[in-house]
């Protein structure tokens, strides 16, 4: 079960606190090379440094993975080159529920986003609460007006090598609840204005978003090894020059 979190108290530079663990293990996300969020804003990535003064690290995986500087991110991509031969949505197996709750990924990524927390009943039905989506910064006030947008998208992670993988594998990241930045709640207008274009044909419209957004892509391919062509590589590269202090938090997954 994806960690829930709550989201009543923010301001420009601090972002919501996530519960990353019932036990306690609170992982504050954090990219600093962004521009910060406007005032009130409930977006998830907020650009924050550590007390010390140094940049945190950003919200990629679980705790314990490698903290690296987007750029150094970046150049620890494999290389490899795109083919999308064979690939079906259909190999990928979607929004399961993997802990038996009656929550299936779809709902359990609403639920840890959710600023205001909806109302669920016993069959996991959501009904009321509200979302910020980071990627336009919308508001959204129903989660039916919300699409689950997987960060790399399935015919990306395909073409970079999901294609060689199992079902079981494809099951895996189809629904990957073990990292926060894997898959988002963003409004449909921009899941579907993204579709599965990479970075080098699709940013957020949000420039607050971008530099999160590239931290979020570079950690889901690290975290899943999958490839980056040159086009794809180049277009990170460009990002990651406005983006100096962005840090990419990951873990592999297992």
């Amino acid at each position: 079960m994806r960690a829930r979190h709550s989201s009543t108290s923010r301001s420009t530079a601090v972002p919501a606190l996530r519960l990353a663990s019932i036990a306690a293990t609170l992982l504050i996300g954090s990219l600093v090379g962004c521009s910060p969020a406007p005032a009130g804003s409930d977006a998830k990535p907020s650009p924050q440094t550590s007390s010390s003064g140094s940049a945190a690290a950003a919200p990629g995986a679980p705790a314990g993975g490698s903290d690296l500087p987007l750029s150094e991110a970046i150049a620890k991509l494999p290389d490899g080159t795109e083919d999308r031969a064979g690939y079906e949505r259909d190999s990928f197996h979607l929004w399961i529920d993997a802990d038996k709750d009656s929550c299936d990924t779809r709902k359990e990524v609403l639920l840890a986003e959710a600023v205001n927390a909806p109302e669920q009943d016993a069959r996991c039905a959501l009904t009321g609460g509200e979302w910020l989506s980071y990627y336009d910064e919308v508001s959204v006030d129903a989660a039916t007006k919300l699409d689950i947008d997987h960060v790399v998208p399935l015919a990306e992670a395909w073409d970079s090598g999901a294609s060689k993988w199992n079902s079981d594998r494809r099951e895996q990241y189809a629904n990957d609840l073990g990292a926060e930045r894997s898959l988002v709640a963003v409004t449909a207008k921009t899941n579907r204005s993204k579709a599965d274009r990479d970075p080098a044909e699709w940013l957020p419209p949000a420039s607050s978003a971008q530099c999160t957004y590239g931290a979020d892509w570079v950690g889901t391919k690290l975290r899943w090894s999958l490839t980056a062509d040159n086009k794809e590589r180049a277009a990170l590269t460009k990002l990651a020059q406005g983006c100096a202090d962005t840090v990419v938090k990951y873990e592999v997954a297992p």
